[in-house]
Protein backbone atom coordinates (compact mmCIF):
# COMPACT_ATOMS: atom_id res chain seq x y z
CA UNK A 1 0.00 0.00 0.00
CA UNK A 2 1.65 3.28 -0.74
CA UNK A 3 0.73 6.48 1.59
CA UNK A 4 1.57 9.87 1.32
CA UNK A 5 4.40 11.08 3.80
CA UNK A 6 3.65 13.42 6.59
CA UNK A 7 4.40 16.18 5.21
CA UNK A 8 1.73 15.82 1.92
CA UNK A 9 -1.72 17.02 2.67
CA UNK A 10 -4.63 17.82 0.77
CA UNK A 11 -7.40 20.71 0.72
CA UNK A 12 -11.02 20.50 2.55
CA UNK A 13 -12.89 19.66 -0.40
CA UNK A 14 -10.45 16.92 -1.24
CA UNK A 15 -10.34 15.35 1.75
CA UNK A 16 -14.45 15.40 2.16
CA UNK A 17 -15.20 13.36 -1.43
CA UNK A 18 -12.15 10.61 -0.42
CA UNK A 19 -13.52 10.05 3.22
CA UNK A 20 -17.28 10.58 2.13
CA UNK A 21 -18.34 13.44 3.67
CA UNK A 22 -19.59 16.88 3.22
CA UNK A 23 -17.94 20.41 3.64
CA UNK A 24 -20.74 20.83 6.11
CA UNK A 25 -19.43 17.92 8.07
CA UNK A 26 -15.58 18.82 7.73
CA UNK A 27 -15.95 22.19 8.99
CA UNK A 28 -18.08 21.54 11.63
CA UNK A 29 -15.58 18.81 12.95
CA UNK A 30 -12.46 21.18 12.58
CA UNK A 31 -14.61 23.95 14.51
CA UNK A 32 -15.52 21.62 17.37
CA UNK A 33 -11.77 19.94 17.10
CA UNK A 34 -13.01 16.59 16.75
CA UNK A 35 -10.62 16.05 13.76
CA UNK A 36 -8.30 19.01 13.10
CA UNK A 37 -6.08 19.09 9.82
CA UNK A 38 -2.20 18.17 11.23
CA UNK A 39 -1.01 19.90 8.30
CA UNK A 40 -2.44 23.41 7.99
CA UNK A 41 -4.68 24.65 9.93
CA UNK A 42 -7.48 27.72 8.57
CA UNK A 43 -6.27 31.32 9.81
CA UNK A 44 -8.81 33.52 8.33
CA UNK A 45 -10.99 34.34 5.57
CA UNK A 46 -9.24 32.36 2.18
CA UNK A 47 -6.42 30.26 4.14
CA UNK A 48 -6.74 26.76 3.39
CA UNK A 49 -6.86 23.62 5.66
CA UNK A 50 -4.04 21.22 4.41
CA UNK A 51 -5.12 17.37 5.80
CA UNK A 52 -2.84 14.33 5.97
CA UNK A 53 -3.38 10.69 4.87
CA UNK A 54 -4.10 10.23 8.74
CA UNK A 55 -6.20 12.77 9.07
CA UNK A 56 -8.43 11.67 5.92
CA UNK A 57 -8.17 7.95 7.58
CA UNK A 58 -9.81 9.33 10.94
CA UNK A 59 -12.10 11.70 8.86
CA UNK A 60 -13.75 8.28 7.10
CA UNK A 61 -13.74 6.37 10.22
CA UNK A 62 -15.92 9.32 12.63
CA UNK A 63 -18.07 8.89 9.16
CA UNK A 64 -18.45 4.79 9.77
CA UNK A 65 -19.15 5.30 13.24
CA UNK A 66 -21.29 8.05 12.91
CA UNK A 67 -23.69 6.30 9.95
CA UNK A 68 -24.16 3.41 12.31
CA UNK A 69 -25.42 5.62 15.59
CA UNK A 70 -22.62 6.02 17.71
CA UNK A 71 -23.01 9.38 19.63
CA UNK A 72 -20.60 12.17 18.98
CA UNK A 73 -19.57 12.06 22.53
CA UNK A 74 -18.15 8.66 22.12
CA UNK A 75 -16.62 9.17 18.34
CA UNK A 76 -14.47 11.98 20.30
CA UNK A 77 -13.29 9.07 23.07
CA UNK A 78 -12.74 7.05 19.72
CA UNK A 79 -10.79 9.78 18.16
CA UNK A 80 -8.26 10.65 20.73
CA UNK A 81 -7.21 7.02 20.86
CA UNK A 82 -6.79 7.10 17.14
CA UNK A 83 -4.92 10.37 17.47
CA UNK A 84 -2.23 8.90 19.40
CA UNK A 85 -1.36 6.37 16.51
CA UNK A 86 1.02 6.55 13.76
CA UNK A 87 -0.75 5.62 10.61
CA UNK A 88 1.48 1.77 10.89
CA UNK A 89 -0.43 1.26 14.13
CA UNK A 90 -4.00 2.04 13.07
CA UNK A 91 -4.23 -0.40 10.22
CA UNK A 92 -3.75 -3.23 13.20
CA UNK A 93 -6.94 -1.65 14.78
CA UNK A 94 -10.52 -3.26 14.46
CA UNK A 95 -12.78 -1.03 16.24
CA UNK A 96 -16.48 -2.13 17.64
CA UNK A 97 -19.28 -0.43 18.95
CA UNK A 98 -22.22 -1.82 20.59
CA UNK A 99 -24.41 1.32 19.47
CA UNK A 100 -22.84 2.99 22.94
CA UNK A 101 -19.06 2.44 23.77
CA UNK A 102 -16.55 2.14 21.05
CA UNK A 103 -14.14 -0.92 21.70
CA UNK A 104 -10.66 -1.05 20.13
CA UNK A 105 -9.30 -4.53 19.01
CA UNK A 106 -5.87 -5.55 18.10
CA UNK A 107 -6.16 -9.02 18.43
CA UNK A 108 -7.87 -12.00 17.56
CA UNK A 109 -8.43 -13.03 20.98
CA UNK A 110 -9.94 -9.67 21.99
CA UNK A 111 -12.77 -9.52 19.70
CA UNK A 112 -13.70 -12.95 21.00
CA UNK A 113 -13.61 -11.65 24.45
CA UNK A 114 -15.56 -8.92 23.27
CA UNK A 115 -18.35 -11.25 21.44
CA UNK A 116 -18.57 -12.86 24.48
CA UNK A 117 -20.58 -10.34 26.12
CA UNK A 118 -23.14 -11.74 24.41
CA UNK A 119 -24.34 -8.33 22.84
CA UNK A 120 -24.38 -7.21 19.49
CA UNK A 121 -21.69 -4.81 18.22
CA UNK A 122 -20.72 -3.98 14.53
CA UNK A 123 -16.73 -3.25 13.50
CA UNK A 124 -15.10 -1.22 11.62
CA UNK A 125 -11.82 -2.05 10.12
CA UNK A 126 -9.13 0.52 9.82
CA UNK A 127 -7.14 -1.51 7.46
CA UNK A 128 -10.20 -1.85 5.01
CA UNK A 129 -10.62 1.68 5.28
CA UNK A 130 -6.98 2.54 4.27
CA UNK A 131 -6.71 0.63 1.48
CA UNK A 132 -10.11 2.26 0.33
CA UNK A 133 -8.47 5.94 0.80
CA UNK A 134 -4.89 4.48 -0.30
CA UNK A 135 -6.39 3.24 -3.44
CA UNK A 136 -8.34 6.99 -4.52
CA UNK A 137 -6.06 9.11 -2.92
CA UNK A 138 -3.64 9.40 -5.77
CA UNK A 139 -6.83 10.80 -7.90
CA UNK A 140 -6.89 14.29 -5.58
CA UNK A 141 -4.63 17.01 -5.70
CA UNK A 142 -1.86 17.20 -3.08
CA UNK A 143 0.47 19.63 -2.03
CA UNK A 144 3.51 19.50 0.52
CA UNK A 145 3.24 21.30 3.47
CA UNK A 146 7.12 22.33 2.83
CA UNK A 147 6.39 23.77 -0.15
CA UNK A 148 8.42 20.98 -2.20
CA UNK A 149 6.99 19.07 -5.35
CA UNK A 150 4.86 16.11 -4.82
CA UNK A 151 4.47 13.80 -7.48
CA UNK A 152 2.26 10.83 -6.65
CA UNK A 153 3.65 7.41 -7.14
CA UNK A 154 1.72 5.75 -10.36
CA UNK A 155 -0.88 3.68 -8.88
CA UNK A 156 -0.99 0.04 -9.54
CA UNK A 157 -3.10 -1.14 -12.23
CA UNK A 158 -5.33 -3.06 -9.62
CA UNK A 159 -5.62 0.24 -7.38
CA UNK A 160 -6.59 2.14 -11.13
CA UNK A 161 -9.28 -0.52 -11.34
CA UNK A 162 -10.46 -0.11 -8.12
CA UNK A 163 -10.67 3.72 -8.32
CA UNK A 164 -12.37 3.88 -11.39
CA UNK A 165 -15.33 1.40 -9.69
CA UNK A 166 -15.27 3.31 -6.51
CA UNK A 167 -14.97 6.53 -8.27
Amino acid sequence: MSLPDEMVGYRGPAACQIAGITYRQLDYWARTDLVLPTIRSAHGSGSQRLYSFKDILVLKVVKRLLDTGVSLQNIRVAVEHLRSRGVQDLARITLFSDGTTVYECTSPEEVVDLLQGGQGVFGIAVSGAMREISGTIHAFPAERADGGEWVAETPDELSQRRARRIG
